[in-house]
């Protein structure tokens, strides 16, 4: 079988596991999950008890969720220089630190902004908001000193760290934290990254536009399907 990654929109962190899969150049699936509605539901949780995006099922059928382990499960699985560099190999280590830091730092960063915009009492918006702004902040000044001037996040192209960073980074643009320029380094890697076709095609997919890809994108499935597929319906 394809592989099927389930993806969350709007917006959701899974638009770096899209580009990851069109740069590998193997063949896939998606399935377009409508967030909180249905990534909540119990069908959903079938396959991703958190309720969460994304989830992948792999060939073999395996089903798995996260962005860093997908990530580096789709990079294992093609050769193209965009994956990063291998287990061992130069340039590895610092696929790592980032994929951690854009996990565990940049990720985590706008989780307060999110909670405030999904639901949460009056009282703790405005402090919420602040916690958030004021960790995004932070995560983009570190994260500028991380790139230190490089044109690309590892090595001397696009990898998969920088598909995550384009991911979350748009986030940015929702919220309005900060003007893009006051981080230069970052403001042009974004810039960079918004002119990749596979960046293109992902955006194009979330908006439900036409999307030509140049990779292995076999058409959308069904949750439904999916499921049926995996003989999980109920």
């Amino acid at each position: 079988m394809d592989p099927i990654l389930f993806y969350g929109v709007p917006a959701g962190c899974s638009f770096g596991s899209i580009v990851a899969l069109e740069w590998s150049g193997r063949p896939y699936r998606l399935c377009r999950i409508e967030m909180p509605g249905v990534v909540g539901s119990p069908a959903y949780r079938r396959l991703n008890p958190l309720g969460e995006t994304p989830t992948l099922i792999t060939e073999g059928g395996n089903i798995f969720s996260q962005s860093l382990a997908i990530l580096q499960h789709i990079a294992r699985s093609s050769t193209d220089p965009r994956m990063g560099p291998e287990v061992g190999a130069a340039g590895f280590d610092r696929l790592a630190e980032m994929l951690g830091f854009l996990h565990t730092s940049f990720f985590s960063a706008f989780s307060p902004l999110w909670q405030a915009f999904e639901g949460a009492e009056p009282g703790e918006k405005d402090v919420l908001r602040a916690v958030g702004q004021r960790k995004v902040r932070k995560a983009y000044d570190q994260l500028e000193r991380l790139l230190d001037g490089h044109d690309w996040l590892v090595g001397d192209g696009p990898t998969v760290a920088d598909a995550y960073f384009a991911g979350i980074a748009r986030w940015n643009g929702f919220h309005k934290v900060l003007d893009r320029s006051q981080h230069p380094a970052l403001d042009a890697l974004q810039a960079r990254l918004e002119l990749e076709p596979a960046m293109q095609f992902a955006t194009a997919v979330e908006h439900e536009q036409e999307a030509r890809s140049g990779g292995g994108f076999r058409g959308h499935v069904s949750l439904a399907e999916a499921l049926d597929g995996l003989r999980l319906a109920a």
